[in-house]
């Protein structure tokens, strides 16, 4: 039907087009951040995956630094250990020269001196082995130490090592009272202990750190299939949005000829009246 009044033909049109610039709007947004969803009118439930898979990532992330400086804590002790076996390999020695009747009242008392700057310096390394601050074998060894493994408060990874460490604190402790020259017998029996429960600590903190080695590397994995699955979500893909892209802009320029045609159509009742 003809009509003044109304223009059928031209209201579909402009209908028509408007819905080809809105999706021609959200192609060239998408195109533009590289994000299939901008907004949650995009895709909400997609959007709300998306948000908990990206606070799962944030946390693994910050759980995987996490394991790295425990694991850095622990190898801080472990190293510290380490030293400390070897002083006491060389104090047992000077205690086992100490104890030959051939050592003379000089030689024992030589001997003690070297000894006692070794015990001196096992009781610097307790007292003054630190990590970000704070004391190791005085107090984070010194109880259950709990460590953040994930991104949920349910992720967590206790170890103690209190008993071992308690063993080592007091040996340093009774060896810094001992005398090469009254008791050098006693003192190898003290040290041939000790060597061993300096052992049993460092072993304990390598098994540690070891754990925590693996927890990083299976954080590691979790997240990059994390990232994956939120980027499938999330990222636009580009081949398939251009294509929509260069589609709808052929639809807005056929849209908007039509739209001139429909237009037109008013000329025509007038012809009639001529």
């Amino acid at each position: 039907m003809l009509s003044l009044h109304t223009n059928a033909a031209s209201l579909s049109a402009q209908n028509s087009l408007s819905r080809t610039q809105s999706a021609l709007s959200t192609s060239m947004t998408r195109l533009s951040t590289g994000y299939r969803i901008n907004s949650s009118m995009d895709d909400a439930a997609g959007l709300q995956i998306a948000t908990r898979l990206k606070a799962q990532t944030s946390g693994m992330a910050v759980a995987m630094r996490d394991t790295q400086n425990s694991t850095s804590m622990l190898q801080t002790a472990g190293g510290a250990l380490t030293e400390v076996t070897n002083m006491m390999v060389r104090m047992k020695d000077l205690a086992t020269q100490a104890a030959d009747q051939s050592s003379s009242a000089n030689d024992k008392t030589a001997l003690q001196a070297e000894f006692k700057s070794l015990s001196d310096e096992l009781t610097n390394v307790v007292t003054n082995t630190t990590f970000g601050g704070q004391n190791l074998f005085g107090t984070t060894l010194a109880s259950t130490m709990n460590f953040q493994i994930g991104a949920s408060a349910a992720e967590t990874m206790a170890i103690d090592v209190s008993g071992a460490n308690g063993n080592f604190t007091t040996d340093v402790s009774n060896l810094a009272s001992a005398d090469l020259t009254t008791g050098a017998s006693a003192a190898i029996t003290s040290l041939t202990s000790s060597i061993d429960n300096v052992g049993t600590l460092n072993s304990q903190l390598g098994a540690a750190a070891n754990r925590l080695d693996h927890v990083y590397n299976n954080l590691s994995n979790i997240s990059t299939n994390v990232q994956n699955a939120t980027g499938r979500i999330m990222d636009v893909d580009f081949a398939t949005e251009s294509s929509s892209m260069t589609s709808n802009q052929m639809l807005m320029q056929a849209g908007t000829a039509m739209l001139k045609q429909t237009n037109s159509m008013s000329s025509m009742v007038m012809s009639l009246l001529q």
